[in-house]
């Protein structure tokens, strides 16, 4: 494949060996031949990339050319792209165009990135597998009867399967990083507030972050130079100064305090991604960092804080979807007639439980009667059940019972205190350590329809990512080698680090993929 990375494509353009045009057509051809199989895109623009490649062709050969002028990336499919489908892989939104640029998608076309097109993920961003999707399952390019991850699943597959330079991502409790572990590539969680959430379909709003993912780290790097930043149409992105993220890339290590937390060695970790994990972390050592071990003892309970926390977010953000103002709606002439042919069922059980004399019977159909749903109330019930999908429905209902009355202070209150005990732990390890490093996930990538019968043990594969969001700290995912177990698949490594330092985990990231070059 010529020019994998957009590093190499860079060069070769500055080299006059291609064209903006020829890189979108390598990709496209790259698309034809491989996503019918991976199931990756959700729609692909291959008029509207040729057209801007041409563009960015012509400025160039008019002396202007653009920063990131033939950066072909690709945009998970709930980030707004103006006159673009938006369908968050539900068929709630299946068809829906956004009618504005989320605001990484704004920056990132004025410095001349050119969108291939949108991404499958899983239904809201909601799943670790990418099985949740209505468009179907994406598979891992190394392997496809395996998953790819999720829920940016189809992201890191159309990187890691050579469809684009880049994709953008959305992580709300590791769906950057585990996908781009389980696929083989570079992806980061950014820290929140880092990067504009506008433009995102919300999931989870206090987790919720948009990231990069990519064949490389300086790619990463280079994609987060122009979405970073504060942002006006966001009010929880942050006022700091964006710093070059591709200049501390190839800088020594030694002298660096790295910490290894227990907590994230112990049981339910695979005993080969521990070996790989721990003889990386060696490597680092050799090369003059200080290795330490600590502890992050609140780390326990992030996976029942993080589902009570975000299926409560996601149980208020979702309640917009009602069929009424945009999105599907179901048939109202078809919502009516069941009205009317429920209606006469009651009518019939209550005739025959007056006849037979059952008083009991006869006033619970009353009841029924009395609180019979309106039109209006039957079309949002039956809109939102044909809309959403099982996953998204289970989600919604534990965080509508998290915040119920009489359980808001048993559930959600309480994870919001336990939140802040795991933020409190990582502010207390980052005064003795520089960052952390740590397994990205517990297993390999596992068989397509493996776990989704068992919901427990699909959510235990973001039990090393939860955290970072609900502490909002940054974390990079970077390739360290294939599993020695059949089919070898990728497993990746994972840098934690203080909030707002990118710089350092790039830094590492690289570090750490070079050694694994030479």
């Amino acid at each position: 494949m010529d020019h994998p990375t957009f590093a190499d494509a860079r060069r070769a353009l500055d080299a006059g060996e291609t064209s903006c045009e020829a890189l979108v057509s390598s990709f496209l051809d790259r698309i034809d031949q491989r996503d019918d199989e991976i199931n990756a895109f959700t729609t692909v623009d291959r008029d509207g990339a040729l057209n801007h490649a041409r563009y960015l062709d012509s400025q160039r050969e008019r002396g202007n050319p653009r920063p990131l002028a033939g950066l072909v990336l690709a945009v998970k499919d709930n980030i707004c792209i103006r006159g673009h489908q938006v369908s968050c892989g539900s068929r709630m939104l299946r068809g829906f165009s956004s009618l504005y640029d989320a605001t990484a998608i704004g920056r990132l076309r004025d410095a001349g990135a050119i969108f291939i097109g949108k991404t499958n993920c899983d239904e809201f961003a909601m799943g670790s597998s990418n099985e949740t999707s209505h468009f179907g399952p994406v598979r891992n390019p190394h392997a496809p009867d395996y998953v790819p991850g999720g829920s940016s699943g189809g992201s890191a597959a159309a990187v890691a399967a050579g469809m684009c330079h880049a994709a953008l991502g959305s992580d709300t409790g590791g769906s950057v990083r585990q996908p781009a572990a389980f696929c083989g590539v570079v992806g980061l969680k950014p820290t929140y507030g880092r990067v504009s959430r506008s433009g995102l379909v919300a999931y989870a709003s206090s987790l919720d972050v948009i990231g990069p993912l990519g064949r490389s780290v300086e790619d990463v790097a280079t994609v987060l130079n122009v979405i970073a930043g504060e942002d006006e149409a966001d009010s929880t992105s942050a006022p700091v100064e964006v710093p070059d993220y591709t200049k501390a890339l190839g800088e020594d290590i030694e002298g660096l305090r790295v910490g290894v937390p227990t907590e994230y060695f112990t049981e339910g970790l695979d005993d080969d991604i521990r070996r790989m994990v721990r003889e990386q972390v060696d490597r680092l050592e050799r090369r003059g960092a200080d290795i330490k071990e600590v502890s992050l003892p609140h780390t326990e309970y992030g996976i029942a804080t993080y589902y009570l926390i975000a299926t409560a977010e996601a149980s208020s953000n979702l309640a917009r979807y009602d069929g009424i103002r945009y999105g599907h709606r179901a048939d109202l002439q078809e919502t009516k007639q069941a009205l009317h042919e429920r209606r006469d069922e009651l009518k019939s059980e209550l005739s025959a439980a007056r006849t037979q004399g059952d008083e009991e019977r006869v006033a619970e159909i009353e009841a029924q009667l009395d609180d019979e749903q309106s039109t209006l109330d039957a079309l949002y019930t039956r809109t939102r059940s044909e809309g959403f999908g099982e996953e998204v429905k289970r989600r919604i209902m534990l965080g509508t019972y998290a915040l119920s009355a009489g359980y808001y202070d048993d559930y959600y209150e309480k994870a919001q205190r336990a939140r802040t005990l795991i933020r409190h732990d990582f502010e207390q390890v980052f005064e003795d350590v520089d960052l952390l490093v740590t397994p990205t996930t517990p297993t390999p990538p596992f068989r397509l329809g493996e776990k989704t019968d068992d919901p427990l043990e699909m959510y235990l594969n973001d039990i090393y990512t939860v955290t970072a969001n609900l502490a909002g700290l940054p974390g990079l995912t970077v390739p360290i080698g294939a599993h020695p177990e059949e089919p070898h698949l990728p497993v990746g490594l994972q840098l934690l680090g203080p909030h707002f330092d990118e710089v350092l985990l790039l830094q590492v990231g690289a570090a750490i993929m070079e050694a694994d070059e030479e």
